[in-house]
């Protein structure tokens, strides 16, 4: 089969959405299947208001819509996965409607919670567009069971799990990078932007160092607030993976992640959790002895100090892509014009 995904979020960008489209395509590609991504390195683009590495497609229609016509006229069978909720999501989503082809969709980011955060938008409003706007698809993938009681409990409907992986080839304990600050040494990875609550971390009283891998619109601020944090910014995965193994504990201070992939990357490479007790690290950690989850971050960061790294590497191992990217396959419809059998999930209720 040939995947077809259209994303918004794509390179420059390094985000979890980014990272679960290349692990997934990866594994697909493994198994035999053709991947093909549509994403705005391939349209005019501007910022997006206050991200301005977050390129947004100007007027996509037209270019998609051939886009999408070319990956379908093709002897195997190619299915349509709309990966995000923006232009091209929107593009893809009616052109589909249109041309009477079957897509999927997944709901990566709680963009409800971010954007009452950023700027004060209710969050019903924000979830009337996007059910709306996932009412069309065959099904609604989300990667956990708390995404799923949070979508269900908003009215959308043909919701069905796609969990997440690491790859603990490339993240696993590696040489540690050199980073010559005094220990321990406290990591943060990810976007630096205010719905990250990042700055919950940086104000703890802590022994020891503060890292901070990643950029984002926060970062200016965050450097002249903290000038004893070191900030490193965007890294290889390859170095990332050697940050990972050269730091005591993974801090992750976010309240509004769907899932954190950056906590299954920190764990492979044995570097312990501390966070607190939301979405997100409930359903990655739960209550395994990997991580700490509080209220009370200060003490959950101490108190994962004392976590043997081994285990977190074995936790790890027990999740991997191969696994998830079957779920993702098992979820897709060819266009109708190809023969198939549609899948299980088939049978969940319709959209509302």
């Amino acid at each position: 089969m040939k995947i077809v995904t259209v994303t918004d979020a794509w390179h420059p960008q390094v985000n979890g959405v980014v990272r679960t489209i290349e692990a997934t395509n990866r594994e697909l590609e493994r198994g035999g299947h053709r991947t093909v991504v549509i994403s705005p390195l391939q349209f005019v683009t501007l910022p997006c208001l206050g991200y301005a590495d977050i390129r947004l497609s100007l007027l996509p229609y037209r270019k998609l819509a051939r886009l999408l016509k070319r990956a379908l006229d093709d002897t195997d069978e190619v299915a349509v996965h709309i990966a995000t909720e923006g232009p091209l999501g929107a593009a893809a989503r009616r052109w589909c409607r249109r041309q009477g082809v079957p897509f999927s969709t997944a709901y990566h980011t709680r963009f409800p919670q971010y954007l009452k955060a950023m700027f004060g938008v209710p969050e019903a409003w924000t979830y009337r567009f996007l059910r709306r706007f996932h009412s069309a698809a065959r099904v609604v993938m989300t990667p956990t069971a708390t995404v799923e009681e949070e979508l269900a409990a908003q009215r959308f409907g043909r919701i069905a799990r796609w969990t997440r992986g690491v790859d603990t080839e490339l993240f696993r304990p590696l040489e540690p990078l050199a980073l010559g600050l005094p220990t321990p040494v406290f990591l943060y990875v990810g976007r630096v932007s205010v719905e990250k609550n990042i700055e919950a971390f940086l104000r703890l009283d802590l022994p020891g160092s503060k890292v901070v891998a990643g950029v984002g619109p926060a970062l200016d601020l965050l450097k002249r607030r903290f000038p004893e944090v070191r900030f490193v910014g965007v890294l290889t995965q390859p170095e990332l993976a050697r940050l990972y193994s050269a730091c005591d504990v993974f801090v992750f201070p976010s309240r509004t992640d769907t899932f954190g992939l950056v906590l299954l990357e920190a764990l492979a490479c044995g570097t312990p959790v501390a966070a607190y007790p939301v979405q997100g690290p409930l359903d990655v950690i739960g209550r395994a002895p990997v991580g700490v989850l509080d209220e009370d971050l200060q003490r959950a960061a101490l108190a994962a100090l004392k976590i043997d790294r081994q285990r977190c590497r074995d936790f790890a191992q027990a999740h991997n892509w191969a696994a998830c990217t079957e779920q993702f396959l098992s979820l897709q419809w060819p266009a109708p014009r190809a023969p198939a059998t549609a899948p299980a999930v088939a049978a969940l209720p319709a959209a509302r």
